[in-house]
């Protein structure tokens, strides 16, 4: 087994999740096609509800800003209460999110939306998130040896309590110290790892980013946090440069401190 020793200053661990401790079949195969299967019914089901509508502001404040872009597509504002303008409006919503989403858009208003889908899957028991079988293992492990845990993800910070709270090994949302999504900045810039460990409390280099995408992997180098890129099965392929510029891992237990040597 490879074992990559960690660095003896590094006090926190923070863990993407797509392709890192969650499969990428099951975001990909189960999350997102649950989205374009049932936002339609979503919207009609809860649109009177502040939040949805606040999810609907959010969404054409974002076509707005968007309205440049090639195939951009516009949610209208509201105009009267007809049932036809209603629907209309609802798949005006529909479209922009499948547009979103063909693009793999990481944009706050999508994931907002999409969080509180979730949260309604995973609440009503109809989805649990599945782990490659390393993580919880170690990341217990990582805990008892004094280590903080924290997520850092695209994916909105309810989205990823949902997938913590309602998994396949039940509610796992003690392990964590906390998370981070885009709201602190997008993850392939360097200055987002430097705003997470003043929040944190530390120093840059006392954090291990786990990742399996090397252009976050990057970022997170140049503001000086310790890297090493998750090799996971369906992951993306690495180029030559990539392996051996990077220290890579199949799994978790590869990480060993230098108290364990």
């Amino acid at each position: 087994m490879v074992v990559l020793s960690v660095p003896a200053e590094v006090t926190v661990i923070l863990l993407d999740i797509e392709g890192t401790t969650t499969p990428i079949a099951f975001v990909k195969d189960t999350l997102f096609p649950y989205i374009k299967e049932n936002v339609k019914e979503y919207l009609q089901t809860h649109w009177e509800e502040e939040e949805c509508q606040q999810d609907v502001s959010l969404l054409r404040k974002q076509a707005e800003e968007d309205s440049h872009l090639d195939g951009a597509v516009p949610i209208p504002a509201e105009s009267g209460n007809g049932a036809h303008n209603l629907q209309q409006m609802i798949q005006a919503v529909v479209d922009n999110v499948y547009w979103q989403m063909s693009l793999d858009r990481k944009t706050t208003a999508l994931k907002q939306l999409q969080g509180h889908m979730w949260r309604a899957a995973f609440t009503s028991g109809h989805m649990k998130t599945e782990f490659f079988e390393d993580v919880i293992p170690a990341v217990r492990k990582w805990r008892e040896a004094g280590m903080k845990v924290y997520i850092y993800s695209s994916g909105s910070v309810e989205a990823q309590k949902l997938l913590f709270g309602h998994s396949t090994e039940g509610d796992i949302l003690e392990l964590f110290d906390g998370h981070f999504d885009t709201k602190i900045g997008h993850k392939v810039e360097s200055e987002s790892y430097r705003k997470i460990a003043d929040s944190i409390g530390c120093s840059t280099n006392n954090i291990l980013f786990l990742t399996d995408v090397t252009r976050e992997a990057s970022a997170a180098e140049e503001a000086d946090v310790h890297v090493a890129v998750v090799v996971r099965p369906g992951n993306a392929g690495l180029t030559d440069d990539e392996k051996t510029y990077y220290n890579l891992i199949t799994s978790f237990s590869e990480l060993c401190w230098p108290a364990s040597t």
